[in-house]
């Protein structure tokens, strides 16, 4: 991988572990955000507007996470792969089927792909930790904080 020169003081190696990993995290993200707006846009049934509302408001956050992902790889000097096909390519998330409808087969799918965002978070937290990249690290606590207040939304609605 080449990096673009910085005057960033963390070692290479480091700064391209971390980058790989957010450039996973970054195509997890972008596809769970568009998942969202798949649930949004889709979403059927007697809950219709809270759950509308919901999914659009959580997209919303995920579209910031995302740009903050790619954002910390390009200042620790790389690439941010943000487009589509990458996303396609290498998103840890399951597929989300394209027909389904009723609030409960959205929420399912969604709180699943939450899950696993999650724990590549957490193993991701771990990693960074020791690698000293503190200012990653802190992406990854955040954006944990962010999945698993969201999960919790998405879950009290299948209770």
């Amino acid at each position: 991988m080449k990096l673009h020169k910085t005057k960033n003081s963390l070692k290479e190696n480091v700064r391209i572990e971390s980058i790989n990993l957010l450039n996973k995290t970054l195509a997890s993200a972008s596809d769970l955000a568009a998942q969202l707006k798949q649930a949004h846009w889709n979403l059927k049934g007697p809950n219709f507007m809270s759950l509308h509302k919901m999914f659009d408001d959580i997209a919303e956050v995920m579209v910031d996470q995302v740009d903050t992902i790619a954002e910390r790889i390009t200042a620790l000097g790389g690439t941010a792969m943000g487009t589509i096909q990458e996303a396609v390519k290498n998103t840890q998330l399951r597929n989300y089927p394209l027909d389904i409808f009723r609030a409960e087969e959205h929420l399912e799918h969604l709180a699943h792909n939450f899950a696993i965002l999650a724990e590549h978070c957490r193993e991701s937290i771990d990693r960074t930790a020791e690698l000293n990249d503190m200012g990653t690290n802190d992406l990854y606590v955040v954006l944990l904080r962010e999945l698993d207040k969201n999960q919790w939304f998405i879950e009290a609605h299948l209770q």
